[in-house]
This record gives C-alpha cells, sequence and structure tokens, in this order.
C-alpha cells in the first residue's frame, strides 16, 4: 500500500455561503467514514487559517507563512491506497464533499521510519 496526500488550498472554501456550511461539515464527514470504513484513512483535518510558524534550522520561530508564499495548505487527508488510481478516486469523493478542488501527491516511502513505529508499537 502507498500513502497519498490529499489536500486544499486555504480559502478554496470560500465561495461556500456560511449558511451551507454545516451541509459541506456533514457531507465531507460522510466521504471520512466511508474512508474509514473501507481501511484507508490514516489521517485528516482542516487546519486554522493562517496560524503557521515557521522554524529554521537553528530554532528560530517566525510567525506566518514566508511573505511570499501565495497559497497554503487549508486541509488535507492521508490516505492509504493500492494505487494512484484509487487515490483519485477518494480525491474525487473528498472534492464532492468539501465542495473545492483536491491536490494528491504521493508520499515517499520511509522504510526506517516504518520500522521505528513498528518496534515503538512492540513495547
Amino acid at each position: 500500500m502507498t500513502r497519498y496526500l490529499i489536500s486544499f488550498n486555504d480559502g478554496a472554501m470560500d465561495h461556500i455561503p456560511a449558511a451551507e456550511m454545516p451541509d459541506v461539515g456533514k457531507a465531507s464527514h460522510e466521504v471520512v467514514q466511508e474512508a474509514v470504513n473501507a481501511g484507508v484513512w490514516v489521517f485528516g483535518g482542516g487546519l486554522e487559517r493562517q496560524r503557521a510558524s515557521v522554524v529554521a534550522t537553528d530554532g528560530t520561530v517566525t510567525d506566518g507563512p514566508y511573505p511570499e508564499t501565495k497559497e497554503v495548505v487549508g486541509g488535507f487527508a492521508v490516505v492509504d491506497v493500492a494505487t494512484r488510481e484509487e487515490a483519485l478516486v477518494w480525491a474525487a469523493k473528498i472534492a464532492a464533499g468539501c465542495r473545492c478542488a483536491q491536490e494528491v501527491r504521493e508520499l515517499m516511502d520511509d522504510p526506517e521510519t516504518d520500522a521505528m513505529l513498528r518496534a515503538a508499537a512492540g513495547r
């Protein structure tokens, strides 16, 4: 299985009237439940608007993304599926529920970290 990041940009849902947001929330949670039931849901959620901090390699913290950043992530899901095509199907379901386009990217395989997690779970 391969993990995929499905995400949308902050502001992608701004076109939705406030009165319709409860319906959007219900529809998106139905997709999450479907993914959980299918055994492909890993983790996901919405991100607080512009509540980011950048931490430099020396530990210096700067509030917010870099000023030149035009797009920041507004929400995401991680699914674990067999193929990219399956990830695209889930992205389409999320897009319909959230009423906004989704970006799909394959996460890099990291066997060393996976081994660490398995070892920690075996404690």
